[in-house]
């Protein structure tokens, strides 16, 4: 009699199991954006054509293909400059780089230090900190300024400047 009960009970089970399976299925089945991949609704895309659409969005509707490092030109005033694509800068020491409203830095090589004229600072975007006025500026941080008359100099003591990756308007003084 008991092996007849646990025969029942097993086959009572892998059903139940069976069943709960097919429901837990078909509730999947709804979950999400509810269309398959690869039709029109979802298409499958390439890498170069997910690519192509972001340049395309961020440059405007244009599609090429941007230079990574952007010089100033010549008729832009030695020791500063305005562009929307990275100008590698170099600050001597005594030298002071300041930040246009908007602009972005990051310090490649030196050591330096953070310069604002009032209470704010600049945003560590890297960190998720705001630098005050004096405070080490972390090299291969981005930095960001939200307003003008911000910037960065040369640390005291030190005898080599920096290297500077700006992004937006500066000026060099």
């Amino acid at each position: 009699m008991k092996f007849v009960w646990k025969i029942s009970m097993a086959a009572v089970m892998l059903a139940g199991g069976l069943w709960a399976g097919s429901i837990l299925n078909t509730a999947a089945d709804g979950a999400g954006i509810g269309t398959q991949p690869g039709t029109a609704d979802d298409p499958v895309v390439t890498k170069s054509y997910v690519d192509q659409q972001i340049q395309k969005a961020l440059q405007g509707g244009t599609v090429s293909t941007p230079s990574p490092i952007v010089t100033p030109t010549p008729t832009q005033a030695p020791g500063s400059g305005s562009t929307d694509g990275v100008v590698i800068v170099d600050v001597k020491p005594g030298q002071t780089l300041i930040a246009s409203a908007g602009a972005e830095f990051i310090v490649r090589a030196g050591k330096a230090i953070i310069y604002s004229n009032d209470a704010n600072g600049v945003a560590d975007l890297t960190d998720g900190k705001d630098l005050t006025n004096g405070q080490a500026a972390p090299s291969n941080h981005l930095l960001s300024y939200p307003r003008a008359g911000r910037g960065i100099s040369v640390q005291n003591g030190q005898t080599l400047g920096l290297t500077v990756m700006v992004r937006g308007g500066y000026t060099l003084q």
